[in-house]
């Protein structure tokens, strides 16, 4: 018995000779009757195969073990219980019984072991292991001994060796991640990978931010000035502080007294930024000017900043239509004014652009010096479609107006005449009709 991973159990004659004697008994008759002799008894698992086995219905059986060793000791006890009076009537046994039932077995397990050795030991059986199979056998039976011992029992020699490769390994490994590297090159550092191709700041960002900050302070971007050239108005010039360099305007303002005295001559004078009207009306008109009253030139709708108030934005304004079908929308306006280029509307849709509340344009104006130099300047300009959002003070710095025609378009516009016409309008600031 011992099935299914079960340590091993061997049935003794007697327990195989009682069971064929009472194979006419029920199992749990059976087993009672056994119990009563003192006998081990057959399992019911094995009992069929058995009987099987000693019927002559099968010529082998697998529990059957060729390989039991010859001495058996003394079988497990039943596990039958067993009534209390027949525990006590075992209990009473001389022992003297017990003793000789040891004496007995030890004497026949003498026997049996004095029979088999002089029944296995003979020498005339004795041959070579050379004569009886061939070299290539032995070897084949060397190795499979060794490597059985190497896979139960783990020497020092073994875990040096094995030590010893994982070693060689590593080294080998290291070595040629020394040649790996070695011919690595860096394309990308955590630096550069932040960095963006695509955009330049010193072009995009940085004029966006120019274009916001000439907007706020509501003047265009200051022009560094060319060496040697003349200042634009003496009062802005006296204004500013002494430069350190050698001006040669400076000494003009304590000579310019003593050289003309007596005809009055005023050696600064220009006319830049007078109006034709007051250039040919004569010197009459010209008495009334005086220096400190002429003001700094600036764009058309700064000519006339509000008195005690805030400084507010001096940037023009340029109002367009905002109906859709105009030729000119907040989607092509920057095109058409900056850069003199016109793009269809729904070309600009197709390229994905995004319509905005208002835009800032850069337009560059050139601009006479006294000395009869050129000056070019960036003078920013507001562009809007939605005129009725605008401050009563933002209107002084409307310049110019792009109009479709409908007079319902200018509801609301405070250049209006009492009947509605918009002729004030185009008055006071430079009329385009689409």
């Amino acid at each position: 018995t011992g099935k299914e991973g079960q340590p091993r159990e061997y049935y003794t004659l007697d327990s195989i000779l009682f069971l064929l004697n009472n194979v006419h008994l029920s199992h749990p008759v059976y087993v009672r009757r056994a119990a009563t002799e003192n006998i081990p008894v057959v399992r019911r698992p094995d009992r069929k195969d058995l009987l099987a086995y000693l019927n002559g219905e099968t010529s082998t059986s697998s529990s059957i073990d060729r390989s039991a060793p010859l001495e058996i000791g003394l079988q497990r006890s039943t596990q039958v219980k067993r009534a209390a009076d027949e525990i006590l009537a075992e209990a009473k046994k001389p022992r003297i019984e017990d003793e000789e039932c040891v004496r007995l077995d030890k004497e026949r397990l003498a026997a049996r072991l004095e029979g088999h050795k002089e029944g296995i030991v003979q020498t005339e059986q004795i041959r070579s292991l050379s004569e009886a199979m061939s070299v290539e056998k032995i070897a084949a039976i060397k190795a499979k001994i060794m490597a059985k011992k190497r896979s139960t029992i783990k020497t020092d020699l073994d875990d040096d060796i094995t030590a010893l490769k994982q070693r060689s390994f590593v080294d080998a490994e290291v070595d040629v991640t020394r040649d790996i590297v070695s011919r690595e090159r860096v394309w990308r550092t955590r630096t550069t990978i932040l960095q963006s191709t695509g955009k330049n700041f010193a072009k995009n960002i940085f004029a966006i931010l120019q274009s916001v900050k000439a907007r706020e302070e509501g003047r265009a971007p200051e022009q560094r000035p060319a060496p040697n050239t003349a200042p634009t108005d003496p009062t802005l010039r006296n204004k500013q502080p002494i430069p350190a360099a050698y001006n040669r305007y400076d000494q003009e303002r304590f000579k310019g007294k003593e050289e003309t005295e007596g005809f009055k001559i005023d050696t600064m004078g220009t006319y830049h930024g007078m109006t034709l009207k007051s250039v040919t009306e004569g010197a009459s008109a010209r008495k009334t000017q005086t220096p400190a009253a002429q003001p700094v030139p600036r764009p058309v709708s700064q000519a006339r900043p509000p008195p005690n108030q805030k400084k507010g934005s001096r940037t023009p304004i340029i109002i367009i239509p905002a109906a859709t079908t105009s030729l000119i929308t907040m989607l092509n306006a920057k095109d058409l004014l900056q850069d003199l280029k016109f793009v269809p509307s729904d070309e600009k849709k197709k390229q994905g652009c995004q319509r905005e509340n208002e835009t800032l344009i850069q337009r560059r104006k050139d601009q006479m010096q006294p000395g009869g130099t050129t000056v070019s300047v960036t003078v920013p300009y507001r562009v809007v479609d939605q005129p009725l959002k605008l401050m009563p003070q933002d209107w002084d710095r409307v310049v110019a107006v792009f109009v479709q025609g409908p007079a319902w378009q200018f509801k609301g516009w405070p250049w209006l005449l009492p009947d509605g016409s918009p002729v004030d309008i185009f008055a006071k600031s430079k009329g385009v009709f689409l």
